[in-house]
């Protein structure tokens, strides 16, 4: 027996490998599962043409056997096993793949209808990662002697001839030491052993058997239990994404989603797709019907499973899934992303990001088609998950805003309930030129807005909107169907014919150096002070000037992290047919101190109405008082 040193620079190579590129232990038995199954494929593969194979699929098997007394584990397939030569190549060479080279053959023919997981490379050599001695024994299908290889893992391998029954490869594993660390020995534990399987390996598509000890009651007896050795398949094989849809209830979905994905209630929606030609994949997704008690918080994290040929790579796949969809749970089985080195490590490559718009495109898609089809589970969705959308369109610089858009519910002052952009511009007046919203903490507080007021009063329909995103996503999109989005709590807000606002025009014009004074009154909190002509009974009011309105200021000051407060430029608009305008263009001209005196007071109260909150309390209470008792 000659020791063989590796072809590549083993032992820094193998300890980088085992200490950097796996981050999980378990993966392990994914790997030896994975190459396993590889195995048997081409073994079957090769049956498809040669006559001399007997071997049906029903007899292929790949089998899990734990030792605790030696301290082993043992992973063996009757696949297609390796000869001398093979075993060099394969198991000299770190990062050699020889399900790779076995796809790539020119002279093996057409080979898509058999899918081989393993073109990663150095899988096999993650076992190293748990074990300080691995021997493989391997016989090729076919070929009369079998071989042995064993590795400590250092710098070198030896290969010998061996006695081998029957074709295939055993894999044994003598299981490191324990350690503080690293309980090893829990990989001999059956239950740990069957939920790893059921983890990574469970759509493996030849059964993966393992000895189990159960507890049965003796035959005969009531009470009196025995202890039965009996032969377990760990794996189901079939994935329920890869059956015909046609088989599959909605009760199977249910449960399938309930189990994998740990929720107590049944999915929302499910979307299935599935892709070929550019990109080959599967798609088995869920809309749940409501969202994780964490979704909200920083500690959620999004993704979709991936599968590569139902082997678990990665448990969540953040880069399958944008944010605006990031509620969305579920599983894609691609056979051609390309993977490197190990199943854990996905490179960013054309291949994820077609898969990721094709998804993305799907799931908007059925959104779609759940708001015209279903109005009423749509709105439950939007209840749930609507912010995310509206994120969505303003996050990235609008960039998903065409994508988004059409999803989007507000609520209306038209009969009170939800609309779509698209229902509100079908309603529009001949002579609407804006889509009005107004923003506040309630529906009912809006309402009762002067400016609200006054735009219903023209016959236009006002959005209103009570989320924090709401504002920001519309002033993101800018334009819906041509239509610009106004706010009709700032100086933006345009009613009343040409005469009215020439006539307005000149009357502030008049007033400039009464509002001069009752601004510098007021103080630096108030930007300007003018009159108004669409307020209907209402005296004054609150409004903004230039792109950041009063709302937005609120939301944007909550905001951790935000040591500059920013400021709206507030304006205050006065009913220029309300008596309390007459009444300080008169206190104007005879007593400055009183105007003062109500120029704060109308200020104060125009904040309450807006929803904000008084900058000085105590003083408005002295000024109410002061105010009473002069009148009295």
């Amino acid at each position: 027996m000659v020791k063989k040193q590796f072809q590549t620079e083993s032992k820094k190579l193998l300890d980088m490998m085992v200490h950097s590129i796996y981050t999980n232990k378990e993966i392990f038995l994914r790997e030896l599962i994975s190459n396993a199954s590889d195995a048997i494929d081409k073994l079957y593969f090769r049956s498809l043409t040669d006559d001399s194979i007997t071997l049906t699929h029903d007899d292929y098997e790949i089998r899990i056997t734990p030792d605790k007394e030696a301290g082993t584990l043992t992973i063996s397939d009757n696949g297609c096993g390796m000869t001398e030569e093979e075993l060099e190549s394969n198991l000299g060479t770190i990062a050699k793949s020889g399900s790779f080279d076995f796809k790539n053959d020119p002279e093996k023919g057409d080979q898509e209808q058999i899918d081989i997981i393993g073109q990663f490379g150095v899988g096999f050599y993650s076992a190293f990662m748990v074990a300080d001695d691995i021997t493989v024994e391997t016989r090729a299908y076919g070929a009369d002697q079998g071989y042995r290889w064993e590795s400590s893992g250092a710098d070198c391998y030896t290969i010998e001839p061996c006695e081998k029954e029957s074709a295939g490869t055993v894999i044994t594993l003598h299981l490191k030491d324990d350690t503080e660390e690293e309980k090893y020995s829990d990989y001999l534990d059956t239950y740990r052993l069957r939920s790893l399987v059921k983890k990574y390996s469970d759509y493996i598509r030849y059964p993966i058997k393992m000895m189990v000890e159960h507890q049965k009651l003796k035959e005969g007896s009531k009470d009196e239990y025995e202890t039965v050795t009996e032969d377990e398949t760990l794996n189901s094989m079939v994935p329920l994404w890869k059956k015909n849809p046609s088989e599959v209830g909605e009760v199977e979905y249910a449960m399938f989603y309930r189990e994998k994905f740990g929720d107590y209630e049944e999915p929302l929606q499910v979307i299935r797709q599935k892709a070929e030609g550019t990109s080959n994949y599967v798609a088995l997704l869920f809309i749940p019907s409501h969202p994780p008690m964490d979704y909200y918080s920083r500690e959620y994290e999004k993704g979709l499973q991936l599968y590569s040929s139902g082997v678990l790579i990665m448990d969540k796949c953040k880069d399958l899934i944008p944010d605006h969809f990031s509620f969305v749970k579920g599983i894609v089985d691609s056979s051609d992303l390309s993977l490197n080195i190990s199943r854990e490590m996905l490179q960013q490559d054309h291949q994820l990001k077609i898969i990721a718009k094709a998804l993305e495109k799907k799931i908007a898609g059925e959104l779609s088609k759940m708001l015209r089809s279903d109005r009423e589970k749509y709105e439950r969705f939007f209840q749930s998950f609507g912010s995310q959308l509206k994120w969505g369109v303003y996050s990235d610089y609008g960039m998903h805003k065409d994508l988004l858009e059409d999803l989007l519910l507000f609520h209306s002052s038209h009969e009170n309930k939800y609309v779509t952009l698209e229902e509100y511009t079908s309603r529009m007046k001949e002579d609407q030129k804006k889509i009005y919203y107004a923003s506040g903490d309630t529906l009912e507080k809006i309402a009762l807005l002067p400016q609200v007021e006054s735009v219903i009063s023209h016959g236009y329909e006002v959005l209103y909107l009570t989320e924090d995103v709401d504002e920001f996503a519309l002033q993101m999109m800018g334009t819906y169907d041509d239509k610009e989005f106004s706010n009709v709590c700032t100086d933006k807000l345009d009613l009343g014919s040409e005469e009215e606002k020439e006539a307005l025009k000149t009357e502030n014009e008049n007033a400039k150096d009464l509002f001069t004074f009752m601004k510098e009154s007021i103080g630096p909190a108030l930007h300007d002070v003018r009159f108004s002509n669409t307020l209907q009974n209402h005296a004054a009011c609150l409004s903004s000037e230039g792109a950041l309105s009063v709302n937005m200021e609120k939301v944007l000051n909550q905001m951790p992290g935000m040591d500059m407060p920013v400021k709206a430029e507030l304006v205050l608009e006065i009913n220029k047919d309300h008596p309390i305008a007459e009444k300080l263009k008169t206190l104007f001209e005879t007593d400055k101190d009183k105007l003062a005196k109500f120029s704060k007071l109308l200020y104060a109260n125009a904040r309450l109405v807006s929803g904000m909150p008084l900058d000085n309390p105590a003083e408005v209470s002295d000024l109410v008082c002061d105010l009473m008792l002069e009148e009295a």
